[in-house]
């Protein structure tokens, strides 16, 4: 079953909350995204600000790209989980009356 963008943008949200700043292939890996696709994904997400990049400085000048969820990335992620939630209840709601006919 394919997810929709908003349930992958979610998924994405929910493995850099879960597991802090990662780089992009963990991401991938993490989230079940291809990479081109992760690429948007987290662009979008940036945009948004719900998604920041930030650059680590390794030994020997190297440097490491990771993501973090921001706070307003929480917040979303928060309310999403409440909307879901809700329909959920909302589902299982209109599903009992059905059953009692």
């Amino acid at each position: 079953m394919r997810r929709s963008k908003l349930e992958m943008y979610v998924d994405v949200l929910k493995v850099l909350a879960r597991h802090g700043p990662l780089k992009l292939t963990h991401i991938m890996y993490k989230a079940n995204v291809n990479c081109s696709v992760l690429k948007q994904y987290l662009d979008f997400l940036i945009q948004q600000n719900l998604v920041e990049e930030q650059t680590l400085h390794k030994k020997r000048n190297k440097t490491k790209i990771v993501y973090v969820i921001t706070e307003r990335g929480r917040t979303v992620l928060r309310y999403f989980r409440e909307l879901n939630s809700a329909l959920h209840i909302t589902e299982e709601a209109n599903k009992v009356p059905a059953l009692l006919y």
